[in-house]
């Protein structure tokens, strides 16, 4: 777990318990100076059109893209993840800017709506103040999409990333800087205290990912100010394997989305409602394939799956399956035990409903497997949490979209991930969301819609 001494937050690598690095934390009552630097910068930025905006982003994505192998390095380092999923993400940042910025420029372009007697446009003017409040699962990619669509409204950002890596949160945003006027983005340091002292600031638009409850507390104490908020939260993902799916494409995704980066993911598979005819198949090929997967520091070669990200979150997980096998789940497979903040691959069978590991979020590498009778289970049971943010179904494509469309999830997968084509959204229903981001909608978001209309002459 990271350290803070003396004003100093201390990054340690979760593999191996190495410092990484070392940042000033922000004292509290400095955050207030922050956002007024923010609030004197913003208006010099929003009257850049929006294609100027975009013009002076651009050339950030390729030196992001230069910049991939240090910062994917830096990125294993601090947060544990396999190093080919470290360089990928910053290059998948850098390499995507180019098209993603066009279609925010497409977002955000006045439409104009007109009937008979009324000539109406839309205009998607900037909010003012954006905090960004990120997490440290993916301590590039979120950062980047919060920043960049706030930035391209118009708006002038505060970046408050996890005290858990904010090393590389700081990289990101000191090669975007060189392509900012002063101001308009600025990074904070800290944990909690300085959330909190963020959230209470005077910003204009609050832009977090995170847990579930920290959302809750956030959404909370903004609403004093009607401050605008968009939160991604949690999930608790099921997969529904149908008795027709073809079980060794849904055995490969239940594996991979199990326990790709050790389970901390926002939609990991969490649960998994098998039919019962190809329940014993699938829990055996499951269990070979996760036998299959390398576990081991990020940066060796050969690593599919990293620590977690420090002891407390492998201690929760721990806690979660402890309890299970204690109330009767059996586990079917377990990797070998590598010690410090690693946790085994474990592939867990007879879970039951009413088990901690079910109702909340895991977020470690554990794969539990429940049985159900037919689709209507499935769907009843899928659908009995708070959460709402991503599911997938294997099996015959008509049953699987009649499943879909009974789920509470915000996105679907029907023989894949929940994500989908480049400029959906990304939204969670229920518990799991509050606002959305990314695809036109979500882009709109970080804007102040305003409708002006007049009489046809």
């Amino acid at each position: 777990m990271n350290r803070i001494e003396n004003d100093t937050l201390i990054s340690l690598n979760p593999a191996t318990g190495e410092e990484v690095g070392r940042l000033p934390i922000t004292a509290p009552e400095k955050i207030p100076a922050v956002v007024a630097t923010a609030r004197s910068a913003q208006p010099g930025w929003a009257q850049l059109s929006l294609e100027q905006r975009a013009d002076q982003l651009r050339p950030f994505g390729k030196a992001l893209v230069q910049a991939a192998d240090e910062l994917g390095t830096l990125l294993t380092r601090e947060m544990g993840k396999p190093l080919a999923e470290g360089i990928g993400e910053a290059k998948h940042c850098g390499s995507s800017l180019d098209k993603t910025l066009d279609e925010m420029i497409e977002a955000l372009t006045p439409e104009p709506i007109d009937d008979e007697n009324v000539c109406s446009t839309l205009v998607f003017d900037p909010l003012g103040v954006c905090a960004g409040i990120t997490p440290w699962n993916f301590p590039l990619s979120m950062p980047h999409w919060t920043v960049i669509p706030a930035l391209m409204a118009g708006n002038s950002v505060i970046l408050k990333p996890s005290e858990k890596t904010p090393l590389v949160a700081q990289a990101y945003a000191d090669l975007l800087m060189k392509h900012l006027p002063e101001g308009v983005l600025q990074v904070i340091h800290g944990d909690g205290t300085q959330g909190q002292a963020l959230v209470a600031a005077d910003v204009d638009l609050i832009a977090f990912t995170g847990s579930r409850a920290t959302g809750a507390h956030i959404l909370e104490r903004a609403g004093g100010g009607l401050k605008r908020v968009i939160l991604e939260l949690g999930g608790k993902d099921p997969l529904i394997v149908l008795d027709d799916a073809d079980l060794a494409a849904a055995v490969k995704f239940a594996a991979a989305n199990s326990f790709r980066n050790a389970g901390q993911v926002c939609v990991s598979t969490e649960r998994i409602y098998v039919q019962e005819p190809v329940l014993d198949q699938f829990q055996k090929m499951l269990c070979e394939a996760a036998s299959q997967m390398q576990v081991g520091d990020g940066c060796d070669d050969g690593t599919e799956v990293g620590p977690m990200i420090d002891g407390g979150q492998k201690a929760h997980v721990e806690k979660q399956l402890a309890a299970a096998v204690t109330d009767g789940a059996q586990i079917t497979y377990q990797s070998d035990d590598l010690g410090g903040n690693f946790h085994p691959l474990t592939v867990l069978d007879g879970c039951q409903e009413q088990m901690e590991i079910i109702r909340e979020e895991t977020f470690g590498p554990i794969a539990c497997l429940m049985q159900v009778a037919d689709d209507a289970e499935a769907v009843t049971r899928a659908n009995n949490t708070p959460y709402g943010l991503g599911a997938s179904i294997f099996g015959s494509s008509e049953r699987a979209h009649d499943i879909a469309r009974q789920l509470t999830a915000g996105m679907v997968g029907i023989n894949k991930g929940c994500g989908g084509a480049s400029g959906t959204p990304w939204v969670g229903a229920k518990q799991s969301g509050y606002g959305y981001h990314s695809g036109r909608d979500g882009h709109r978001q970080f804007a102040q819609l305003r409708v002006i209309s007049e009489m046809r002459g």
